[in-house]
């Protein structure tokens, strides 16, 4: 990865587009091997959906809906966590670079799709993806989205699956406020996700809740996702690849 070691703090507007091109060359920050409690948080958040009649998901129904927005990363609290990402890519693979934003610090760390889920599981139809986190971002581990369908009784859920822990690369400052902070607003983040999920496909809209935001060929979302003025005040912090 191209090191952004001198970008580290930088005041003002972030060049998103080439920090996103920066993680062509990162790795998966950490190995399968390591994670075990109680040194890494394991963690599963699930909710209902409105359900659908039992069988194969309806066609526009709530399944369906869901896919769409969790494949699109709209479920995503914007005033928490966006995400740019090349929409030319395809989903398996693709980089996508999130800014986590905290108390007027902005936090751009890289994550890498690296799993599709499509299948049935059971009786339940299955829909989703991961994606693991890169050289350089605040934590390590991975994030599953899941929209599952039990075909038998026709209930409809969201389910977020991941285990994580703080980047042992951590500076002294940043480590501190990730133990002190960190953990709630994880939390906060996947409550959100989820809360937001629901009211989008229960008010049913076919359409995602805004006008993507695009820089160039790239994308942001969730598409409701807006830059402030105050984003030219705020301190970015960029990690070192």
């Amino acid at each position: 990865m191209t090191s952004v070691a001198s970008r580290d703090r930088v005041f003002g507007r972030v060049d998103a587009a080439r920090v996103l091109r920066d993680l062509a060359d990162a790795r998966v920050n950490y190995a399968v091997e390591e994670v075990r409690r109680p040194a890494w948080n394991i963690d599963t958040y699930s909710a209902s959906l409105p359900a659908e009649g039992p069988g194969l998901p309806d066609p526009g129904g709530t399944w369906e809906r869901a896919c769409r927005f969790v494949r699109d990363y709209e479920f995503s609290p914007p005033r928490i966590v966006r995400a740019v990402y090349d929409p030319e890519q395809p989903l398996l693979g693709r980089d996508m670079l999130l800014e986590a934003r905290f108390y007027g610090l902005h936090f751009y760390c890289g994550v890498r799709v690296t799993e599709v889920v499509d299948r049935w599981r059971g009786d339940a139809r299955v829909w989703g993806w991961a994606y693991e986190t890169l050289e350089g971002h605040l934590e390590r581990g991975k994030v599953a989205y899941e929209v599952v369908k039990r075909c038998d009784t026709g209930e409809v859920s969201f389910v977020v699956s991941c285990y994580s822990q703080g980047s042992p690369a951590l500076g002294r400052v940043v480590r501190l406020g990730w133990q002190l902070f960190g953990r709630p607003t994880q939390s906060r983040f996947y409550r959100e996700c989820i809360a937001r999920l629901q009211r989008f496909v229960e008010s049913a809209p076919d359409q995602p809740p805004g006008r993507s935001t695009r820089t160039g060929q790239l994308v942001w979302a969730p598409s409701d996702a807006r830059a402030y003025r105050l984003d030219a005040l705020a301190i970015h912090r960029i990690a070192p690849g």
